[in-house]
C-alpha cells in the first residue's frame, strides 16, 4: 500500500515549491487566513505546508521578486480573491480571462507575486 506522501508523486511534475521569507509567522498567519493550510515548524527558521497534490515550506530569509510564478487552482475564484484581501494580500492584476479560464494575481507579505486560476 502507497503512503499518501508516495501517491502524490507523479513523474515530471511539481511536488514540492520552496519559498523565502522574512517573517514566517506573519506569512504562515496569511495563507492559513487565505487558503486554510497548516503547518508544521522544524525549526525557527523553516516551516512546511501539505497539499493534497503539491508540499511546500517556507525558509528564512529575503525573498526575490519575479524568479517564478506559482498558479493555484480555485473552484470559486471570486471568493479566494476576498479570502486573499480579507488576509492582508494585494491584488496586482484584477480577475482577467485567458484561453481555458480566468485568474488573478496577488502579492503576499513577503512581496512574492502568486496566481489564482479558475475554469
Amino acid at each position: 500500500m502507497m503512503s499518501s506522501n508516495q501517491q502524490k508523486l507523479k513523474h515530471q511534475q511539481v511536488q514540492y515549491v520552496e519559498f523565502l521569507s522574512r517573517d514566517l509567522d506573519k506569512v504562515k498567519a496569511f495563507y492559513t487566513a487565505a487558503f486554510g493550510w497548516t503547518f508544521t515548524d522544524y525549526g525557527p527558521e523553516y516551516t512546511a505546508f501539505e497539499g493534497d497534490f503539491v508540499d511546500g515550506g517556507f525558509t528564512f530569509g529575503a525573498p526575490l521578486k519575479g524568479s517564478i510564478l506559482v498558479v493555484l487552482y480555485s473552484e470559486d475564484l471570486e471568493g479566494t480573491r476576498t479570502n486573499v484581501l480579507n488576509a492582508g494580500g494585494l491584488i496586482s492584476k484584477e480577475i482577467f480571462a485567458f484561453p481555458g479560464g480566468r485568474r488573478f494575481q496577488f502579492l503576499d507579505p513577503d512581496g512574492y507575486e502568486l496566481a489564482v486560476w479558475s475554469l
